[in-house]
């Protein structure tokens, strides 16, 4: 059954093997028959897996643009830097920050749930400045694997010196695009994407993956202006 995207949980290299998956199964390496679902449905999981992952991967967007996505697991938080903006995600509260200015400015909501995600909704903007989230890619994978009539190319490639598999999506309906490319490394972070979602075209590529998360990667911007609005008002950590 399908993946289905839990938010928290956003090519240089060799061509190894191409696998055309269309309406009927095909054979793997290893002979095993697999189908479109669980093609796309294995990158999802292997995508989704990431959150339970520390780590932090650096991202090259075009124009010689850069973002990075840093996750902890004790505690449990992560960061989203990208042109103009930042939002971190921790127990005391969700912070979406506008750095297009002199003086940032971060507007304080509260935060997920217990046991809950934030919702997509909080991604949109970073999406609209050029990155690509991992719950985003979930969900259009998920799109794929729930779609016949999509076509989908599987390759594998190596990206900042890690292996990834990758799919080329077209055809695809019901959905925030029509086609996309995608790759998922092994350690399950996004390695790239390719694709224009929701009227935004997007070209996001890894270019350094880290084990460890560097001091300072959740903090807010220097001197920003803080609009709180939870509803307790309890100062952030």
């Amino acid at each position: 059954m399908p993946v289905v995207s839990n938010p928290l949980r956003a090519l240089a290299g060799a061509l190894i093997s191409v696998l055309v998956v269309s309406g009927c199964q095909s054979l793997d390496d290893a002979g095993r028959v697999i189908g479109r679902a669980d093609l796309v449905n294995d990158l999802a999981a292997r995508l989704d897996r990431s959150t339970e992952l520390t780590y932090s991967a650096d991202y090259q967007l075009p124009g010689g643009r850069n973002a990075s996505i840093s996750q902890s697991q004790d505690p449990l938080r992560a960061a989203y830097t990208y042109p103009g903006g930042k939002l971190t995600v921790t127990a005391d509260a969700t912070t979406a920050c506008d750095t297009s200015s002199r003086k940032p400015t971060c507007t304080l909501t509260a935060p997920p749930a217990p046991n809950a995600k934030p919702s997509v909704t909080v991604f949109a903007d970073m999406r609209k400045r050029g990155l690509v989230t991992p719950p985003v890619v979930v969900g259009l994978l998920t799109a794929a694997a729930l779609d016949p009539d999509a076509t989908i190319r599987q390759y594998d490639t190596t990206v900042a010196g890690r292996h990834a598999t990758c799919v080329e999506v077209d055809q695809l309906s019901d959905a925030e695009t029509a086609a996309f490319d995608a790759c998922i490394t092994g350690e399950g972070a996004l390695g790239s994407f390719t694709g224009t979602v929701d009227g935004t075209e997007l070209e996001v590529a890894l270019s350094r993956y880290r084990d460890a998360v560097q001091t300072g990667a959740f903090d807010l911007p220097a001197g920003a202006g803080l609009i709180d609005r939870r509803a307790d008002g309890q100062p952030p950590v």
